[in-house]
């Protein structure tokens, strides 16, 4: 990998050792410098892990969260660059929460002197799952909300900022020709819409696929994929990149589990690699990020989250994104258009465009203590006015109508400060050939991105665009975004909707306006300030090294534990070690090995072993770089600190020996289990 801007030189690392107070820090903004024209599609891709140590708050689940442990399914960003004509852009795919403006800032400012993609070309899109740690926002709200824990991490944040600049830099150093495709399939039966009384008040025209009455009708079905090839001078196209969004949520696996994960998008995604690299020989870097997924919850069966519900839901999914992915091998092209367009809304005042004005206050309603219904808060979620569906009758000729404000208009500023909100909301276009991404930093319901995109399509009737993706939680995240409809029932998403039941209307007229801007102009448009500036409430999580050095050892010998109806059999190996800062978490920990027992025919001498080798299942190597193996801190014992690697959904042969091979990462030397079979 390219070498890593280096840490000294960011705006955070003078914050890299705090632990508690503000971090006020600025990156100034520098305008795009034109750029050169090429006529033939450029494209590189790559993917950095991201995976932090135990010890981070998880964001997603608020305060029903809990801090990882470990990991079962890695977390990664992945990176796909385009460069076309006079425009350079980079779609980074992070399996997080969300975007964050520190993150996208930074970053940008990072790669200025290495790339040509422009803060306008860069988007920081995300997977929203709920097991993957928080601490990063650019606000003090969802920093202390998010999570079950509260502040900003500038160690962590930094770490992130330096593996994702790197990525971006690696991809553009090793971009060449390049041909695209985008297209889009529809995926049914896997999803449903969580908030259907809501979605049913909205006033469309049904048809066979948005009847609301429907409940497995009611969601957004569209997935949609850019395939992007390598095309070398004397062969044939190789697999580069693969970018997928689709509309769901990261809720497959339980609040409950205490490893840090990806979710059902580790499986969708996992499914894709497999069964491209099944058919080409290589998958190149395969990524996925949100589409409009507010009210779009995985259709688990009842009671069942866990990784078995979220393996059969996402694999199912990537399954389809797999056949969507060769049938546009007849669409790729080298002649690809590209235009980018970034714009910071500033709510200071109450922001308004054409006739439409959002409080300058944000308000968080009652609704949204109850949570969303596939996780609802205990207990509360029973009574008025937190109960949804529970509007408010009487008081309501003010900007945010029928929400119950939490604690009311009066006490709610006491406790919650205007400058903890996001008050700088990102909006960012991106035209990749005749498709286009609209990133916004809300959970989007179904609805709002349909009316959203039709905005778009009616202000630019002469675009050739045929493909308008709207994308969730993109650059920051600033909660939800409902209809009107909708928000006049409260439910959790209308009482997470910051701004009022105008919201979606504004964000509409606002995406408008930038579409048309960019399909006109001939260079990048970008509309922030000169000087991007954050103040943030500091509580370090990430782990630091301590340097205290002990004897790895293995504590138990593997033991096998059966399956359970919601989780897959598995063997376990408990080893003792250094500290969770001392180890590098991003990079391979385990592995398994096996080797064949040879029988003595005769047995005058007894069975023999094989040579120990690397170990295959389902045609893969079963190391924790896949969904298979987990890795995870038990805390501390007399001695050092102690730790549980597990493989899932083992395989069984009889003849065969396997062992468990703990790698020497930071700690200097290879450990293994005692063998099993």
């Amino acid at each position: 990998m390219s070498a890593l801007p280096k840490a000294s030189h960011g705006p955070l690392a003078k914050f890299a050792g705090t632990t508690k107070g503000r971090a006020k820090f600025s990156v100034k903004v520098a305008a795009a410098a034109p750029l050169p024209a090429v006529d033939r599609l450029l494209a590189g891709a790559t993917e950095v892990d991201i995976t932090p140590p135990p010890g981070m708050p998880k964001a997603g689940y608020s305060s029903n969260a809990q801090d990882g442990r470990g990991f079962r399914t890695r977390l990664r960003a992945r990176v796909l660059h385009l460069r076309s004509g006079r425009s350079s852009i980079a779609i980074v795919q992070c399996d997080l929460l969300g975007g964050s403006s520190v993150l996208q800032f930074l970053v940008a400012d990072a790669i200025a002197a290495r790339t040509d993609i422009p803060l306008a070309g860069l988007m920081i899109g995300a997977t929203h799952t709920h097991a993957g740690p928080g601490q990063f926002s650019g606000t003090d709200f969802y920093n202390r909300f998010a999570s079950n824990r509260s502040g900003f991490d500038p160690a962590w944040t930094q770490f992130l900022v330096e593996r994702i600049s790197g990525a971006v830099i690696e991809a553009y150093e090793s971009r060449g020709l390049a041909q695209l495709a985008v297209g889009s399939t529809e995926v049914w039966g896997l999803t449903r819409n969580r908030s259907l009384d809501p979605h049913v008040q909205n006033e469309t025209v049904p048809d066979k696929r948005t009847e609301p009455q429907r409940k497995f009708a009611a969601i957004n079905p569209l997935l949609h994929l850019i395939r992007v090839d390598a095309t070398p001078d004397d062969g044939p196209t190789t697999p580069l990149g693969t970018a997928i969004v689709f509309s769901v949520h990261g809720t497959g696996i339980s609040q409950h589990a205490p490893e840090y994960n990806a979710d059902l998008w580790a499986y969708l995604v996992n499914e894709v690699r497999n069964r491209i690299a099944a058919e080409r020989g290589v998958s190149g870097v395969v990524g996925a990020m949100e589409g409009t997924h507010a009210d779009m919850a995985p259709a688990l069966r009842p009671g069942r989250a866990g990784h078995v519900e979220a393996q059969r839901l996402g694999r199912a999914i990537g399954g389809e994104a797999a056949d969507l992915y060769e049938r546009l091998g007849d669409e790729l092209t080298g002649d690809v258009e590209l235009a980018a367009g970034f714009r910071e809304i500033d709510m200071a005042g109450g922001a308004s465009i054409d006739g439409i004005r959002l409080p300058d206050r944000p308000a968080v309603g009652a609704a949204l203590v109850a949570g969303a219904k596939e996780n609802l808060t205990p207990v509360i979620h029973h009574f008025p006015p937190f109960k949804a569906g529970m509007p408010k009758t009487f008081g309501t000729d003010n900007h945010h109508g029928v929400k119950w404000v939490l604690g009311s208009r009066w006490l709610q500023p006491a406790i919650l400060p205007l400058r903890t909100f996001p008050r700088l909301l990102p909006t960012q276009f991106l035209r990749i050939g005749h498709a286009a991404i609209l990133g916004l930093p809300f959970e989007v319901t179904v609805e709002s991105g349909r009316r959203i995109a039709s905005a778009i399509e009616r202000a630019t009737p002469d675009s050739g665009i045929d493909q308008l993706i709207v994308s969730s939680v993109a650059n920051e995240y600033c909660g939800y975004v409902v209809t009107a409809e909708e928000y006049g029932r409260q439910y959790y998403e209308g009482g997470h909707t910051l701004y009022g039941p105008r919201t979606q209307e504004f964000l509409a007229a606002h995406a408008a306006r930038l579409a048309g801007e960019v399909l006109a102009a001939d260079e990048p448009v970008l509309d922030v300030g000169a000087e991007r500036r954050w103040d943030l409430k500091v509580h370090r999580y990430l782990a630091a090294p301590t340097g205290t050095g002990i004897g790895r050892v293995a504590l138990t010998a593997p033991r096998y534990f059966d399956a359970t109806g919601d989780e897959d059999g598995y063997w376990e190996f408990r080893w003792r070690d250094v500290a969770p800062g001392d180890l590098h978490w991003h990079e391979p920990m385990v592995r398994v090995e096996q080797r064949e027992l040879i029988a003595d025919v005769d047995d005058s001498a007894g069975d023999t072993a094989g040579e120990w080798s690397p170990a295959v299942h389902h045609d893969r190597l079963v190391d924790d770089q896949g969904c298979d193996l987990e890795v995870t801190g038990q805390g501390q014992d007399a001695i050092g600190w102690v730790y549980s690697a597990r493989w899932f959904d083992p395989a069984f042969r009889v003849g065969r020996q396997h062992r468990f091979v703990i790698l020497a990462n930071a700690a200097g030397t290879e450990i293994t289990s005692a063998a099993f079979d």
